[in-house]
């Protein structure tokens, strides 16, 4: 018998099919989609190994930013999928600050080396061991941790925290837009990085409204696609030929 649209059971099975498969497709853009960017200028660093067009301050953003959206998953359990989208970004900034620590040790001249148990605040995030962001994460994430812990059946602290950790990840692309500027060049910073940050960006934020998810994570969305453009921008701005450069 037709169901109400029209449809045999053969081909409402196919739109089900078809619509699950959508499903599960916008499961894995979101979940693994924030983390492709990084691939381009991961194999850019490799190559050339050298790590001046990149700004590790943006895996410090994006790494505060996600470990704060994970806590803020247990005062406030949004979408599953967010979640997961956190913990992968988590480890490519991991796998990102690796790469630059080996490739800054390899180019090192001279034989000094910072550590985090210097106590130097003009080094901060500057450190030449990758063991040294691992004990800064660890000394961030516990405390933070345990303060969520406590707090947790209190909705002004949890909605903080959630405003928190979106503000934080919207500022994202700060670092590389004012290293670009301060150094007037985009030269050694991955452009496919940038395109597919805007790309994804825009499909998250769709994503966020679609699924009416906390307002937090769709202003988070709509900030980090505008300061995207201004990057792009700014390839643009500092390239001779910019066409070129967007190739």
């Amino acid at each position: 018998m037709a169901n109400r649209l029209g449809l045999g059971d053969e081909e409402e099975g196919d739109v089900g099919t078809l619509w699950h498969s959508l499903e599960w497709l916008t499961f894995c853009v979101m979940v693994v989609g924030g983390a492709l960017p990084y691939a381009s200028q991961y194999q850019q660093i490799l190559q050339t190994k050298n790590t001046d067009g990149f700004s590790t301050h943006v895996c410090l953003v994006l790494l505060v930013a996600n470990i704060l959206r994970i806590l803020f998953w247990f005062g406030k359990q949004f979408e599953v999928t967010l979640l997961l989208q956190s913990v992968v970004m988590v480890l490519t900034m991991l796998v990102m600050l690796n790469l630059c620590c080996s490739v800054q040790n390899t180019n090192r001249i001279t034989t000094k080396q910072q550590h985090i148990t210097d106590l130097e605040p003009r080094f901060f995030w500057s450190w030449d061991g990758f063991e040294d962001y691992l004990i800064f994460l660890l000394a961030f994430t516990l405390p933070c941790a345990f303060t969520t812990l406590l707090l947790l059946d209190s909705s002004l602290f949890v909605e903080s925290l959630g405003f928190l950790a979106v503000l934080t990840e919207a500022m994202l692309g700060l670092p590389q837009l004012l290293q670009n500027q301060r150094k007037h060049s985009t030269t050694g910073m991955s452009v496919n990085m940038v395109l597919l940050w805007i790309a994804g960006d825009s499909f998250k934020t769709a994503y966020f409204a679609l699924k009416q998810s906390p307002l937090q994570f769709l202003l988070c969305g709509l900030t980090q696609v505008l300061v995207d453009l201004a990057i792009l921008y700014q390839v643009c701005l500092y390239s001779q030929d910019p066409w070129d450069k967007l190739a």
